[in-house]
């Protein structure tokens, strides 16, 4: 069943039972209405009779009988049964009841009417305890009540009718907006053009869902075209190492006419175009991974990460005689490990690069907060706004090798963690880097102390 069956459906339902409700409702109003108005008829009727002596009342074709609770009638003709003679005894209270007398319906009173003196002849005879039946005919009650029905029989069909119309028209119209949207959904699937806008519509839900469509193709929009910029970049950076690298395959033919030292030199470039080309893939695949988890987060110790880390970048600075100084305190954090460790190994890398021969790096962790500084030449201020962009390389460090995509890899990383990474212009020259990761309590087990 479609969705636009399931809505006229609904409508329709909705309509015909309040049509329905409303038919059954008036019926058993008036039906009440008019037993109220014979039961009226009967209080008064019974009224007369209970003062006035039995032999002068006129009943103007009105049935009555007086009934003692042996079943004595007087006056009879109206049917006698045990709750008629309970309530002669006075052992039940007055009520109304329903009954067929000479194949007519009858509305019928049973009056408890108390201790009476029955007369015959004017004369009184005996006195006992009695019940008053008083009858009037239904005839008319139901009359009115057939009338009433065929009546809202025919209402209850064209409410029916109405209802289905309405129904349609309701859902043709109410499916009109999301139709469009359907067509615009479709029409982005066909062509994958995702400038295409939708009116924004008002302040219903299907405004509210419009708007929310129009908000994920400018998100499709912004991807595409970061996708775009990031190929065109990846393939202007790889330009420079593939060129290099073929000149010197070019050289690798007259390798034989090649003195040794030129050999070397020529062995080392083309290591070292390997290298970059290595680098340049394993950063391009990071950030194409972006937020994409394969393993579930992990509780770790952030301190003993930086200093993994620096042993591993003091390996690399070693050549350069660069050394690095850490300040640790044990602090904890939730994540992944591997990723954040790759962000502090790019901080260090880029510190490294930076630092001359001989000189420091300074690194401190603690809360949750890892501090890179170097002493090298510092930040320009028209370069710090862009130095987590991608493939975004100062002036200074066209000439260094890089891709310019190891700040952008700790942007994105941070981003991913919940956390945030900062850079500056430190005081007394070099540059600072700071990344910052929400931290954990420390597991039960790093508190428990130590067997003596």
């Amino acid at each position: 069943m479609t969705f636009r069956s399931r809505l006229v459906l609904v409508a329709a339902v909705a309509v015909v039972v309040a049509v329905l409700a409303a038919c059954l409702a008036s019926y058993f109003v008036a039906r009440h209405s008019l037993l109220d108005s014979v039961d009226g008829t009967l209080r008064a009727t019974a009224g007369t009779i209970t003062h006035n002596r039995v032999d002068e009342v006129k009943s103007n074709g009105i049935p009555y009988q007086w009934t003692t609770p042996t079943g004595v009638v007087v006056s009879g003709g109206l049917p006698v049964n045990a709750a008629v003679r309970a309530t002669a005894a006075g052992k039940a209270p007055s009520f109304y009841t329903n009954i067929t007398l000479h194949g007519r319906n009858y509305r019928e009173l049973v009056l408890d009417a108390g201790t009476t003196r029955f007369f015959v002849g004017g004369i009184p005879r005996f006195t006992s305890p009695a019940a008053l039946q008083v009858a009037l005919p239904l005839a008319s009650v139901e009359s009115q009540l057939n009338r009433l029905g065929l009546i809202l029989l025919v209402v209850a069909v064209f409410g029916i009718a109405l209802a289905l119309v309405l129904a349609w028209l309701v859902g043709r119209t109410a499916l009109v907006p999301l139709n469009e949207l359907t067509a615009a959904v479709e029409e982005v699937a066909e062509t994958t053009d995702t400038s295409k806008r939708l009116d924004a519509g008002g302040v219903d839900e299907l405004g509210r869902l419009r708007r929310a469509f129009n908000h994920l193709l400018a998100a499709l929009d912004r991807s595409q075209e970061a996708q775009r910029q990031l190929v065109l970049d990846a393939g202007h950076e790889l330009r420079t190492p593939l060129t290099s690298l073929r000149t010197n395959l070019e050289v690798v033919r007259r390798l034989d006419d090649l003195p040794p030292a030129d050999r070397a030199v020529l062995v080392d470039d083309l290591l070292t175009q390997m290298g970059e080309l290595t680098n340049l893939v394993a950063d391009l695949s990071e950030l194409a991974r972006g937020d994409h988890r394969r393993q579930p987060p992990t509780t770790y110790r952030l301190d003993q990460l930086v200093d993994d880390a620096v042993a591993v970048a003091t390996t690399h600075g070693r050549p350069r005689e660069v050394r690095f100084e850490v300040a640790a305190r044990p602090t904890w954090a939730r994540g992944h490990r591997e990723r954040v460790a790759r962000a502090v190994g790019n901080l260090l890398d880029n510190a490294l690069k930076w630092s001359p021969d001989g000189g420091v790096v300074e690194v401190v962790c603690t809360d949750g907060t890892v501090t890179v500084r170097d002493h090298g030449p510092g930040i320009a201020a028209e370069d710090l706004p862009h130095v987590f962009d991608r493939f975004y390389r100062a002036a200074a460090a066209r000439a260094l090798p890089g891709s310019g995509l190891g700040l952008a890899i700790v942007a994105q990383v941070m981003e991913g963690e919940g956390g945030s990474v900062s850079a500056g212009q430190a005081a007394g020259g070099g540059a600072w880097f700071r990344l910052t990761l929400p931290t954990v309590p420390a597991p039960l087990a790093e508190l428990e102390p130590a067997d003596d």
